[in-house]
């Protein structure tokens, strides 16, 4: 510390220089946050915004590939991970219901290469997270898998889930339902997208 008094009342911590005093009114100890977290340098952000994105995409999102509405915004959100812009991020639930898919399906995410392509599978804490977004109804039960894709992400830490169905996935209304339920259960937020808003259009 610098040069002067410095004095701790209770949550105030008083510092007094030479000149001046300075109160600084602290949080209660319970909810004190570390003011390092707070304050971001300028090179950490470069480095935040030049991080390789993992996005996690459901099925939605391969089968659109090949279908006449939707494969150009997919086919560009694949090609990007083709090229290692982005990390996929596919979980067991996305491999189960691709199992019975044409083969030609099945085959494009075997155009991703392997170091650009990340596995994951539902645990104990993401199966009870999917519980509490049925209980607090922002899906219903028929719409399990719906919930199982966000929880799996969510307790994976993905940057981000692209997907094509605007009923239950892609819409505000759940988006804000999904990220109540992981505010109050200690997660992050989940950042929720279509193709159409990850692709690019710099060419």
């Amino acid at each position: 510390m610098g040069v002067g008094y410095y004095l701790v009342i209770g949550d105030c911590f008083l510092v007094i220089p030479p000149q001046v005093a300075v109160v600084v009114v602290l949080p209660p100890p319970a909810v004190r946050w570390d003011l390092r977290n707070i304050f971001i340098r300028n090179k950490d952000i470069r480095t935040l915004m030049n991080r390789k994105l993992r996005i996690y995409i459901d099925t939605s999102v391969i089968g659109g590939y090949l279908d006449k509405e939707f494969k150009e915004a997919s086919q560009k959100l694949i090609d990007r991970f083709i090229k290692g812009e982005f990390q996929a991020v596919i979980s067991d639930i996305t491999q189960l219901e691709l199992k019975n898919a044409p083969d030609k399906v099945k085959a494009i995410l075997k155009k991703i290469p392997k170091g650009n392509i990340e596995y994951v599978e539902i645990t104990k804490d993401a199966t009870e997270l999917t519980k509490i977004y049925i209980s607090e109804g922002v899906l219903t039960k028929t719409k399990i898998v719906d919930a199982q894709h966000i929880a799996i992400a969510t307790i994976n830490k993905v940057d981000l889930i692209v997907s094509w169905n605007f009923k239950h996935i892609v819409n505000i209304d759940k988006i804000r339902g999904f990220n109540a339920v992981n505010l109050k259960m200690g997660y992050s937020i989940i950042d929720i997208r279509s193709p159409l808003e990850v692709i690019s259009y710099e060419e």
